[in-house]
């Protein structure tokens, strides 16, 4: 089966096991923009995407939104099941940024595999630890660096993700990344624009000085 392909630790696990993880797997296709999994309301399951972008992010009370991480294809995350973990409650919701296709695991299935099997027990710690970090990072950016920087940085992530100079994003959605406003956006990519690092056009922020962003995020 293909799944097999994709599962992080396929080879460790036991044909048993494998054959139950094959059987409940299923394949599940999302246009951009849809929403897979709608905070702690939810339990949706583990996510495995074969191919596309999915966004994890955080919703205030207000509304405002803040990414925490990044799926792409081949990445696994369990904070879509958090049903599993008791002592867990965390409102995270799951959108695809872009057309996805990815597998559903049951929680149900995938937390008793966890108490028969070593393997999948020691990966889905790492996993956790690796989803724990990267939010703790956001968290140090979110409290110790400028937002110049941070917008900075994130321009030459997407620049990255997207490979292009010439970025179709909105300042909205920017924002929405970064957990600010559209207008304080605004303001700073105009900033940026003054100085020649980027180009704004309706939808468009295009790239055209990568070396000063660059420099700007290691000030």
């Amino acid at each position: 089966m293909e799944f097999s392909k994709y599962f992080p630790i396929w080879n460790q696990l036991t044909p048993e096991h494998q054959s139950i993880l094959s059987h409940a797997a299923t394949l599940h296709t999302a246009k951009k923009g849809t929403i897979i999994h709608n905070g702690s309301v939810e339990c949706t399951g583990l996510l495995l995407v074969k191919t596309g972008q999915l966004r994890a992010y955080s919703l205030s009370a207000e509304g405002r939104e803040v990414t925490l991480y990044r799926l792409f294809d081949r990445d696994m995350c369990m904070l879509s099941a958090t049903c599993m973990m008791n002592s867990l409650q965390v409102e995270i919701v799951f959108q695809a940024e872009k057309d996805t296709t990815l597998w559903i695991i049951p929680p149900d299935v995938y937390k008793g595999l966890m108490r028969e099997s070593g393997p999948i027990a020691i990966y889905t710690s790492e996993l956790m630890g690796t989803r724990f970090t990267e939010v703790m990072w956001l968290v140090e950016q979110i409290m110790w660096k400028s937002l110049d920087k941070r917008v900075a940085g994130f321009l030459l992530e997407e620049t990255a993700i997207e490979n292009t100079t010439k970025l179709r994003i909105t300042h909205e959605t920017i924002a929405n990344h970064l957990g600010t406003h559209r207008e304080v956006i605004t303001r700073m990519l105009r900033y940026f624009q003054s100085e020649g690092m980027v180009s704004l056009s309706r939808g468009t922020v295009e790239i055209t000085d990568e070396a000063m962003l660059a420099a700007l995020t290691d000030a």
